[in-house]
């Protein structure tokens, strides 16, 4: 350790606060230029495309808060706090976050990394007495900050950076695998592109005679519109049984471990199955409430507060009570109901009950939201067909999963100089 040198933050370059444009201007909003803001930290490691975007006008009101490409960015307001990114485009932040244009004689990633390890001791270092939580852009330069020689700093970078890139890789993958999967369903189920081209008198494209004979060629009405004949409207509670999740008492350290999956909503952003979650429950956690246990393939939706998430169970998982999930009685039926539940978003939310904050759909009122039903050998047509493409996204996380332990682990013994090069 005797090489590397202890430094503050605005030791490694310009310490930037963002402000946000006006609102009431007309013209600040809607260009080209990325306007980051907390809400856009999704899990990238380098953002280059945000929810708004700035035009030239809107940047050049708060030019003292543009930033280049390769800055380092951390949300240092609110719940977000402690959360650190990098700027893939130049660009400019909120008032919620403090940005560092790092010199060049220093490695923008070798901080990325440092920042990304250090959200708790932000947080304690947050001025209090506020109902916000906030570090001010003097105490955010003055965190000291211990880096090796700027080569080492670079490989460093470099090791850690190979990992995320082949976690970026699979996300990228999934997200081609997860499109291909939902236009067929696009197709078939809500487009009804077989059934228009029967009754044109048009052999359906994309598919072999058999798999055409289990579409018909004519609708007809329900209480849901006009549907393909033979089809039916259907209430969730008759697809499957319906589970709404618990949570062990958490002053009973022995029901969590690392044996069963317990499902929350923050597992559920971005992702198609609940493979990855922040907490497991032991064994005995689960055996405590056996009648909570998912088996694989099951359907769980979000139902409180962030509502119509979904995700599938890969393996004997339980969920939180924010979550309703559907265990279909049919077998092969599991990724045609998972579009189908992520259909129902909008219904969810405006069917959760009045008077509240959080929206919140009861396990009683989601089992009577209505879906439609095609027949079971079609739907188990679907399922063959897409099967190998969200095996394939189950695959890939799992995978990338197992980067991020080792990355998780490298990351602290590399940035402290336990692990030497």
């Amino acid at each position: 350790m005797d090489e590397w040198e202890n430094l503050k933050l605005d030791d490694l370059g310009r310490i930037v606060t963002g402000k946000t444009p006006l609102t009431s201007v007309e013209g600040n909003f809607g260009g080209q230029i990325p306007f980051v803001t907390p809400s856009d930290m999704d899990g990238r490691k380098t953002i280059s495309t945000t929810a708004r975007n700035l035009t030239e006008a809107g940047a050049a009101s708060v030019k003292g808060s543009k930033i280049p490409a390769g800055s380092v960015m951390v949300s240092c307001i609110g719940s977000d706090m402690g959360k650190a990114f990098i700027a893939g485009r130049d660009c400019v932040t909120n008032q919620q976050i403090n940005s560092i244009i790092v010199n060049e004689c220093f490695c923008n990633e070798f901080v990325y990394y440092n920042l990304s390890t250090r959200k708790d001791e932000i947080r304690h270092q947050a001025a209090g007495g506020s109902a916000q939580p906030i570090l001010n852009k003097g105490d955010f330069s003055r965190l000291e900050i211990t880096l090796p020689p700027l080569l080492i700093q670079k490989s460093i970078a470099k090791i850690l950076g190979d990992l995320d890139n082949k976690i970026e890789l699979n996300r990228r993958m999934n997200a081609t695998l997860e499109a291909m999967a939902r236009a067929l369903f696009q197709s078939w189920f809500v487009d009804f592109d077989p059934v228009r081209a029967k009754m044109d008198g048009r052999k359906p494209v994309g598919m072999d005679e058999e798999t055409a004979k289990l579409f018909s060629d004519s609708f007809e009405e329900s209480e849901m519109g006009l549907i393909p004949k033979g089809w039916k409207v259907k209430t969730v509670g008759e697809i499957g049984e319906i589970i709404c999740g618990k949570t062990p008492p958490t002053g009973v350290p022995d029901y969590y471990g690392d044996d069963v999956p317990f499902i929350t909503i923050p597992d559920m952003h971005g992702n198609v199955f609940g493979a990855s979650t922040a907490r497991r429950l032991s064994h005995a956690g689960a055996n405590s409430q056996a009648n909570k246990t998912l088996p694989p393939g099951s359907i769980c939706v979000s139902c409180i507060a962030t509502p119509g998430l979904v995700v599938i169970t890969s393996e004997k998982s339980q969920t939180n009570q924010q979550i309703n999930s559907v265990i279909p009685h049919e077998e092969n039926e599991t990724y045609f109901w998972y579009w189908v539940m992520t259909g129902l978003g909008a219904e969810i939310a405006s069917s959760g009950s009045g008077g509240s904050v959080l929206t919140n759909l009861s396990k009683g009122r989601f089992e009577m939201l209505n879906v439609i039903k095609p027949t079971h050998n079609l739907i188990a047509a679907y399922h063959s067909e897409v099967s190998p493409l969200f095996q394939n996204i189950l695959a890939n996380t799992h995978q990338s999963r197992t980067i991020a332990t080792l990355r998780d682990t490298l990351l602290p013994k590399l940035l402290n100089g336990e692990l030497r090069l």
